[in-house]
């Protein structure tokens, strides 16, 4: 088996590889492919054949400024294309098409079966389901293009493949104005669906949505990989909120919110981006926009709460981040800085250990590391 990290650099219209020593964790670069229109978000389909990505056009000259041509008016750049992943030289290959988006793709993830691709707009406040035709390319024959909320964000199907999450952090008063007046004030929630895995239907659960009485803002989440809890990072307070999901309903039940920074006096601007979970759902991560930092968490097993286990230092404005197949180790992209810093997790506890950084380019969007085997 190979390790390959395929990175997305929005602002060098490149999708970056590299190889991952399965020992080290080091980094060797190995090429990439040019592509034009701001390549983002990217995910992979269940038998680690084809790679999607979402175009997001240029990226904005300050990162945290909403772009504010991207509020409903369709632009050439948006869309999602597929790519396959060479089984010899590990490199990607366009498949089928590009599909053209109505609106800025910010999450993209396949069901569980590979069938279909589910996508999150964050400025036009949709979600989508295109389906994915035999040869595994994403197919412009939308399923869906549900009206939510602007704001949003992750996009995931749950384990069983039966339900469907969507949080939609909370904009406030940062723009938007040409979308409609109901749509511009912020959800500061969860959006819940039923999922027909056989058509790609979505129907709205019963809740439709549940989030924080306090405008926290709920942004990404991951599931724990045995037990009924969902952990949710906030954009608007950095903090990570612990849901518990009924099994047989597919609703939330939202449960203790922890902090995302240390007890250090920080009172800069800081927004969490992202969230991780180890393979053995013990440890959770998620990073700082300000602090710079990667907050590390050990899951307690019988609860599913949250104990902040340590700070990691990360490159300036971490956003994108992932962990390895492996579980040993966790890379993270510096929005500011062009470079992905690696880290070595211990397995006790959780806390990560520096190794190296390395430069990568301009605004690394996404991270995605896939275990390919050797041909």
């Amino acid at each position: 088996m190979s390790y390959q990290l395929y990175v997305s650099l929005q602002g060098d219209n490149r999708i970056a590889r590299f190889e991952m020593d399965a020992a080290s964790g080091k980094l060797a670069p190995r090429g990439g492919i040019d592509v034009v229109g701001g390549p983002g978000p990217m995910t992979l389909s269940p038998d680690k054949k084809t790679i999607y990505v979402g175009y997001r056009g240029a990226p904005e000259a300050t990162w945290w400024t909403l772009n504010q041509s991207g509020d409903g008016i369709p632009r050439p750049e948006f869309g999602l294309e597929s790519f396959a992943i060479d089984p010899k030289t590990k490199d990607l290959k366009p498949k089928g098409r590009r599909v053209q988006t109505l609106g800025e793709p910010c999450y993209l993830k396949t069901d569980k079966h590979g069938k279909f691709l589910a996508s999150s707009y964050f400025q036009v406040g949709r979600v989508a389901i295109h389906p994915i035709d035999a040869s595994g390319a994403v197919t412009a024959d939308i399923i869906e293009y549900i009206e939510t909320n602007s704001g949003a964000h992750s996009v995931q199907f749950d384990l069983s493949n039966r339900y469907l999450f969507v949080p939609h952090i909370g904009l406030g008063n940062r723009g938007l104005t040409r979308l409609p007046p109901a749509r511009q004030a912020p959800a500061n929630a969860i959006f819940q669906f039923k999922f027909d895995e056989k058509t790609g239907k979505l129907t709205p659960n019963d809740p439709s949505r549940v989030g924080p009485v306090e405008q926290l803002g709920p942004r990404h989440f991951c599931l724990h990989p045995t037990r009924p809890w969902m952990y949710v990072c906030n954009e608007q307070v950095p903090s990570v909120t612990m849901y518990t999901l009924d099994p047989e309903r597919g609703t939330l039940t939202i449960g203790k919110t922890v902090s995302n920074l240390p007890n250090d006096g920080f009172k800069e601007r800081n927004t969490c981006a992202d969230i991780q979970i180890h393979k053995s759902g013990r440890f959770v991560y998620a990073p700082n926009r300000g602090h710079n930092s990667i907050a590390c968490y050990q899951v307690d097993d019988r609860s599913g709460e949250l104990t902040a286990t340590g700070w990691a230092r990360a490159e300036p404005r971490p956003r994108a981040f992932m962990l390895d197949p492996t579980g040993q180790f966790l890379f993270a992209g510096g929005n500011e800085s062009r470079k992905i810093a690696a880290y070595r997790i211990n397995q006790q506890d959780g806390t990560l250990t520096e190794l190296e950084t390395y430069h990568v380019g301009e605004v690394p969007m996404w991270l995605l590391i896939v275990e390919t085997p050797d041909v």
